[in-house]
């Protein structure tokens, strides 16, 4: 058991000193070679946040049977878009099922 423990610790940091020795110091084109471009800022504002959501809620509550086909459809469209300008805007925190199967067996190995 300390033997893993040991090695789980030396694999940390034997791959968290590489990304120190990554960047280079004084460089004059830091900025123009840049492999991926900066990301642009897309927060909704808490105004716009609460718009959309009573929107949403608007659209649970309203009585879609006496709808034709055409609206619901529109109805759905917008409620597509909706999340997806929440999701966006950095409402979501996404952990993937490998990541979560690690975290728990890491978890387990330093209990």
């Amino acid at each position: 058991m300390k033997k893993s423990i040991f090695f789980v610790c030396l694999m940390l940091l034997t791959f968290s000193a590489s990304t120190v020795y990554a960047v280079v110091p004084n460089s004059t084109n830091a900025t123009e070679n840049v492999a991926f471009p900066p990301k642009k800022e897309s927060k909704l504002s808490t105004e716009e946040l609460t718009r959309l959501t009573n929107r949403v809620e608007e659209i649970r509550n309203m009585d879609k049977s006496n709808l034709t086909t055409k609206e619901k459809r529109e109805l759905k469209k917008e409620l597509k878009s909706i999340k997806k300008n929440v999701k966006k805007s950095g409402g979501y925190v996404y952990i993937g099922a490998g990541t979560l199967v690690l975290i728990i067996i890491l978890v387990l190995l330093l209990l």
